[in-house]
C-alpha cells in the first residue's frame, strides 16, 4: 500500500468515527469496543460481545488496504474466557453477520477514510 492508498485522516479521527457508527450496525444488545492495532498502522481491533446467555467473544482485525475497502479476519472466539471451536455452524452464522456488519462500517466510515 502506497502513501497515496491510505487512509487520509488521522488513527484517531478514524477510530473515533469506527466507535461511533459500528454499534449502529450491530444486534442492538451487542457490545463492540474498538482500538487501533498497535503492530499495523492500517489495522483496527474489533472486539464484539453478544448479548445473551452465550457470552461470545469475537475478535476480529480489520485492515484496510485502501481508503475504501477492508480486509476482516477472525483472531479469536472466546466464551468465558476460554478459547471456543469456531467451526460449530451457530458460531459460523454469527462470524458471518459480524464481517458483514464490519464492512457496513467500514462504508459509514469513508466520509472520514475518503477526505
Amino acid at each position: 500500500m502506497t502513501k497515496a492508498d491510505r487512509p487520509q485522516s488521522s488513527r484517531e479521527e478514524l477510530l473515533r468515527a469506527w466507535e461511533r457508527n459500528l454499534p449502529s450496525v450491530l444486534n442492538q444488545n451487542d457490545q463492540a469496543k474498538v482500538n487501533l492495532d498497535q503492530g499495523d498502522e492500517r489495522a483496527l481491533r474489533i472486539t464484539i460481545q453478544t448479548a445473551g446467555r452465550t457470552g461470545y467473544n469475537f475478535d476480529f482485525k480489520c485492515t484496510y488496504m485502501d481508503d475504501r475497502e477492508v480486509d476482516v479476519q477472525l483472531v479469536d472466539v472466546e466464551s468465558e474466557g476460554q478459547s471456543v471451536d469456531e467451526r460449530n455452524e451457530q458460531i459460523q452464522e454469527l462470524i458471518s453477520d459480524y464481517v458483514r456488519h464490519i464492512h457496513e462500517c467500514a462504508q459509514m466510515v469513508i466520509p472520514v477514510t475518503h477526505a
